[in-house]
Order: C-alpha cells, then sequence, then structure tokens
C-alpha cells in the first residue's frame, strides 16, 4: 500500500486567533432585521430614569438649601430624607439627604433589574434583542473590572435598604398620630408609599437567593421547609420585580412631591382629626 507523505508546507492554515461569537444581530448601533418599534422600550425607560433622576437629585440637594422648601411639614416628612439626620457641624448648603440617599440609590443602581434596564437604555448593551450594539462593546469586561464590579456588593446594599425602610413605616404610622389623632391624605401617601418600597425590596432576587437559593435539600429538616415555604413566597412577589421597581419609584418621587407642594403652600392636605 501506497504511503501518503505530507509536508508543512501543504498543510492547510490554522489560525489560533479567538474570535469573539458576534451572536444574530447585525453588527452595529442601532442595525437590525426588525421591523417593529424596538427603540420604544428602552427609551421610555431612559425618559423615565432620566426624569427620576433629575427631580430626586433637585429635590434631595437643592430646594431645601436654595428656595428654602422644607422637606418636613406637619408631621410629614419627605421619604427622601427618611430617616432624618441633622448633625450640628453639617453646613446649612448641604442637605442632610446626602447621608442617607446613596443607601437607597445605591440599593437601585445595583439591582439586577435596573442594571438591565439602563444597560440597554443608557450604554445600548445591547438596546434590544436582536439589535447591533456599539463596536466599543468589543473590549467590555462586563462585571469583572472597575466600576462595574461595584455592582457585586448589591446583596450588601440590601441589608442596608431595610434601615430606612423601617424608619419610613415609623414615620407613616406616626404621621397618623405626632400632631394629634388624625387621618389625613399625606399619612396615606406615605403609608402607601412605605408598602410599595417594602415589596420592591422583598421582591429581590438577592433576597429570594438569601432564603432559600443555596439549600440542597428543602425537606431534610424543619428548618429547611420553613425556608422552603418563604423562599416560594419571595418567588411569586420575584416575578413581579420589575413592576414593584417602577411603582415604587414613582411611589417615592410622589410621596416627596406631595410634602413639598404642602410646605409650599400650594395643596392643603385634607385630614379627619379625631
Amino acid at each position: 500500500m501506497a504511503e501518503i507523505h505530507t509536508s508543512p508546507d501543504t498543510l492547510p492554515a490554522v489560525s489560533t486567533r479567538m474570535h469573539t461569537p458576534g451572536g444574530t444581530a447585525l453588527q452595529g448601533l442601532g442595525r437590525t432585521s426588525r421591523r417593529d418599534f424596538w427603540w420604544l422600550q428602552p427609551g421610555i425607560v431612559a425618559a423615565g430614569f432620566g426624569a427620576f433622576i433629575v427631580y430626586s437629585l433637585f429635590s434631595a440637594l437643592v430646594w431645601q438649601p436654595m428656595f428654602h422648601v422644607p422637606y418636613e411639614v406637619d408631621g410629614y416628612l419627605s421619604p427622601f430624607f427618611s430617616p432624618l439626620i441633622q448633625p450640628n457641624w453639617l453646613p446649612w448648603w448641604i442637605s442632610p439627604a446626602v447621608l442617607i440617599l446613596w443607601i437607597p440609590l445605591g440599593f437601585r443602581t445595583t439591582c439586577y433589574y435596573y442594571r438591565k434596564a439602563y444597560y440597554r437604555s443608557y450604554f445600548a448593551d445591547p438596546p434590544a434583542c436582536a439589535v447591533g450594539e456599539p463596536t466599543i462593546h468589543r473590549r467590555y469586561a462586563m462585571e469583572r473590572a472597575f466600576p462595574f464590579i461595584l455592582q457585586n456588593i448589591h446583596r450588601y446594599f440590601l441589608y442596608l435598604a431595610f434601615i430606612p425602610l423601617l424608619f419610613l413605616w415609623i414615620d407613616a404610622l406616626y404621621s397618623f398620630v405626632n400632631t394629634g389623632p388624625r387621618f389625613g391624605l399625606g399619612g396615606l401617601v406615605l403609608l402607601v408609599n412605605a408598602g410599595l418600597l417594602t415589596g420592591y425590596s422583598f421582591s429581590c432576587h438577592s433576597l429570594r437567593h438569601i432564603v432559600g437559593g443555596r439549600l440542597d435539600c428543602f425537606s431534610c429538616s424543619s428548618l429547611a421547609r420553613v425556608r422552603y415555604r418563604a423562599w416560594q413566597r419571595l418567588t411569586g412577589l420575584n416575578q413581579d420585580h420589575m413592576l414593584w421597581a417602577w411603582v415604587s419609584l414613582v411611589s417615592v418621587a410622589l410621596a416627596d412631591l406631595y410634602v413639598r407642594l404642602l410646605a409650599w403652600g400650594v395643596l392643603v392636605d385634607p385630614a379627619i382629626r379625631l
């Protein structure tokens, strides 16, 4: 039988260069074969986030120091300032909101849902399914490099978030009695806001994982069974985490706006005095 000999010159060239899969989307920002209004959802998300960011920063940092509109009136405290911390060393031009607002801000910024939403809306990563993203993203190191590696501390912001959440409930309940027994619309606004923020916090992916995500056996002990039942309840909330995120975002802004308009004299709080 004849032997077949090959020389290195006749072998096909093999590239050792690694290629990153490009997916099915066309390459380049906004390039796509989709014919629907794919840009509508990220556009609405970007507008909604932008409006909240502008309003919250204005209310927390500018409204009271510059325009002297109080953040507390008639026993109602803006949720942006709860718990209220006013040390004597704090200059008049620095809002006390900066001492507490970093907790809910960090909690929302590192939230799994919000990360998906603003990655798409602001970073176009990608802007929508089967839609091309900027070529600069080829150098994107994901959440393994600064500053996006800070997203991994989300669970610690979750722990901290329960501190202002507790005070929001205290503020809401106390508003019904701190100026005498009354049932006012302001108290109801604060109460609904605290409830929606609770729903957002308890529907968190990290909390669901902490409660039952690390269990290998759900029925091996009574404690495991209790954790499993709690995990089931949190899973039900987690299914609507996006809804909780948006309604609580709107409610905290409206609650702050209501308190500000009361303080400005634009609104009068309807209340039943007991």
